[in-house]
C-alpha cells in the first residue's frame, strides 16, 4: 500500500498557469484545418477560424499560445503574412513535408486567434534567417502606439490600435534548426537582436532565449553566464521517444509493454533535466528571476500510416495521457524555476489536445489531462511527500506513482496522481495532518487497454469519468488508483 502525506501548511510557491500553454506551428495541419479553414469555409468559423476547436480550448482554458514554430519560425518572414490575403507571398514549407504555404494565416490572424481563445501570444521571431532589422520592425509592428512607419503599415492593414504582446522569443533551436550555432555565438546574437525588440509605451516584453536540446548544460551554462542579465527566460526542449537516441521512435498505437514502460522511464527524465538546469541557473540567478520555458515537450511517435511524414500527424492514447500527467506534475513541483510549459503541439501535430478531419474534431486523451489539470492554475504548490513501490518491467524500474498537490483560491485541495503501471492498480492510504476533511471527490481518466485511444468513428473511448471508492479513515482518507490512469481528487 502506497501512501501521500500532503502538508496544506507548507507551501512552496505559486504553480504558474503559464505551465498549461500550448504550441502551435506552420506544421502538417495544426494551423490549416487545424484552427484556420477561411471565412467561406462551410466549416463554422468566426474570422476564418473554426468554432468547435476554439470553443474546446476555452473550456481547459489555455493561458498562451506559441506561433509560428518551432523551426518553421527562423525561416518566417513576417512581412509575407500582413495585407490583404490575395496579395500574399507564397513560399514552400521547407521543414515540414514541402507544402506550398499561402501565408493567409499571419500576424492579423494569429492576434484574433488568441483573442478568441482568450489566451496570450507568445511569438518567436525569425534569427535563423533573419534580420535584427525586421524582428524589431516586427515587434514595432505589433505593439508600437504611435507615428512609426510600422505603425502606419499596421493601420492601413486594418488595426488601428497595437495588440498587448508578452512573451516574445529571440529565435528557436538555433543549436539545430535554427542555424546550427555554437552556443558562444548565438549568446551574442541573442545580446544583439534582443536590444531591438523593444518595449513601447505600456508593452513591457518578457524575452525568451533560445535554451538547450535536452541536457546540453554547457548551452545553459554560457547563456546564463553571457546574457542571463538580458532575459526573462530562457527555454528548454525536450521530447519524449519510445528508443533510445534520437529519432528511433515507434508506433503511436501499437506497442506492447516494453514500448509502455520505456515511455513512462524515458518521459520521468524531465525530472532530471528540470533538475539540473535549474541548478545551473541558481548560479547566477539565485533570485530566481529567469524563467525556465520548457516550450516544447511531449511524445514523438511515428506519423499515422498512409500521412505525409513531414506533417507529424499521430494518434494519441491513455499511455500519452500518463504521459502528459507525469510531466505536468513535474512542472508543477518545479514551479519556483518553470514559469511556462507549451505542449507539442495543440492540434493535428505530435501530441496533440485536438484531433480534425474535414468538419469532424476529436478530444484525445492528452486534452482530457489538460481539463483535469486546469485546478492546479495560479494554485499554491504544496509539499507532498509520496510513499510508493515500483513498476518493475525487464530489470529496470521506475516509480509507480507520480503526484503533485495545490491549493486554489478558495482553500480547496487538489491531487492530481499518475499510476504508471499498465497491470496493477495501487492502494493509497492519503493523509493531511492538520486538516479536517469535509469532502472528497474525484475524477478518474483511465482504459482497459494499454493502446485504447478516440477516432472519428469512436471519439469518447478514453474519456474522465467520476472517480468511485473514496473511503474515510481516521488518518484521513484511502482510495485504488487503477492501473494506467490519470486521477484529479478535490478535499474540502
Amino acid at each position: 500500500m502506497g501512501k501521500l502525506t500532503v502538508y496544506a501548511n507548507l507551501k512552496k510557491g505559486t504553480i504558474n498557469k503559464n505551465i498549461y500553454s500550448h504550441f502551435s506551428e506552420h506544421l502538417g495541419r495544426c494551423i490549416y484545418e487545424g484552427f484556420w479553414v477561411g471565412e467561406d469555409s462551410p466549416i463554422p468559423n468566426t474570422n476564418g477560424i473554426r468554432n468547435d476547436v476554439v470553443e474546446a480550448l476555452k473550456k481547459v482554458k489555455i493561458p498562451v499560445l506559441r506561433w509560428p514554430g518551432g523551426c518553421f519560425a527562423d525561416e518566417y518572414h513576417w512581412k509575407d503574412g500582413i495585407g490583404p490575403r490575395e496579395n500574399r507571398k507564397y513560399m514552400v514549407n521547407t521543414h515540414w513535408g514541402g507544402v506550398v504555404e499561402n501565408n493567409h494565416f499571419g500576424t492579423h490572424e494569429f492576434m484574433e486567434l488568441c483573442r478568441q481563445l482568450e489566451c496570450d501570444p507568445y511569438i518567436c521571431g525569425n534569427v535563423g534567417s533573419g534580420t535584427v532589422q525586421e524582428m524589431s520592425e516586427w515587434v514595432e509592428y505589433m505593439t508600437f502606439d504611435g507615428e512609426s512607419p510600422m505603425a502606419s503599415l499596421r493601420k492601413t492593414n486594418g488595426r488601428s490600435e497595437p495588440w498587448a504582446l508578452k512573451y516574445f522569443g529571440v529565435g528557436n533551436e538555433n543549436w539545430g534548426c535554427g542555424g546550427n550555432m555554437r552556443v558562444e555565438y548565438y549568446a551574442d546574437l541573442y545580446k544583439h537582436y534582443q536590444t531591438y525588440a523593444r518595449n513601447y509605451g505600456g508593452n513591457k516584453l518578457y524575452k525568451i532565449a533560445c535554451g538547450p536540446n535536452t541536457a546540453d548544460y554547457h548551452w545553459t551554462e554560457v547563456m546564463m553566464r553571457e546574457a542571463g542579465n538580458l532575459m526573462d527566460g530562457l527555454s528548454l526542449h525536450y521530447y519524449t521517444i519510445t528508443g533510445e537516441k534520437w529519432p528511433e521512435w515507434g508506433s503511436a498505437t501499437e506497442f506492447g509493454e516494453l514500448e509502455w514502460f520505456k515511455l513512462m522511464k524515458h518521459t520521468l527524465y524531465m525530472e532530471e533535466l528540470v533538475t539540473k538546469h535549474s541548478a545551473i541557473m541558481d548560479v547566477y540567478d539565485p533570485e530566481k528571476r529567469v524563467g525556465l520555458i520548457v516550450d516544447e515537450w511531449g511524445t514523438w511517435h511515428q506519423v499515422e500510416p498512409g500521412t505525409n511524414p513531414g506533417f507529424l500527424f499521430q494518434q494519441n492514447t491513455i499511455r500519452d495521457a500518463v504521459v502528459a500527467g507525469i510531466n505536468l506534475n513535474i512542472f508543477n513541483n518545479h514551479c519556483d524555476r518553470v514559469q511556462m510549459a507549451n505542449i507539442a503541439q495543440i492540434v493535428n501535430v505530435l501530441q496533440a489536445l485536438i484531433l480534425t478531419e474535414g468538419e469532424k474534431m476529436l478530444l484525445t486523451p492528452t486534452y482530457h489531462v489538460f481539463d483535469l489539470y486546469k485546478v492546479h492554475h495560479d494554485a499554491k504548490l504544496l509539499t507532498a511527500v509520496l510513499e510508493c513501490g515500483n513498476y518493475e518491467f525487464g530489470g529496470e524500474k521506475v516509480p509507480q506513482m507520480c503526484v503533485s498537490a495545490s491549493e486554489d483560491a478558495k482553500g480547496v485541495i487538489h491531487i492530481t496522481l499518475c499510476n504508471l503501471n499498465p497491470n496493477t492498480a495501487s492502494e493509497m492510504i492519503f493523509e493531511l495532518p492538520g486538516l479536517q476533511i469535509a469532502d472528497v471527490t474525484g475524477k478518474l481518466l483511465s482504459a482497459e487497454t494499454m493502446t485504447e485511444h478516440n477516432t472519428f468513428e469512436h471519439p469518447e473511448r478514453v474519456k474522465p469519468a467520476e472517480f468511485s471508492g473514496i473511503e474515510m479513515v481516521a488518518s484521513g482518507f484511502k482510495a485504488v488508483i487503477p492501473k494506467m490512469s490519470v486521477v484529479q481528487l478535490s478535499i474540502s
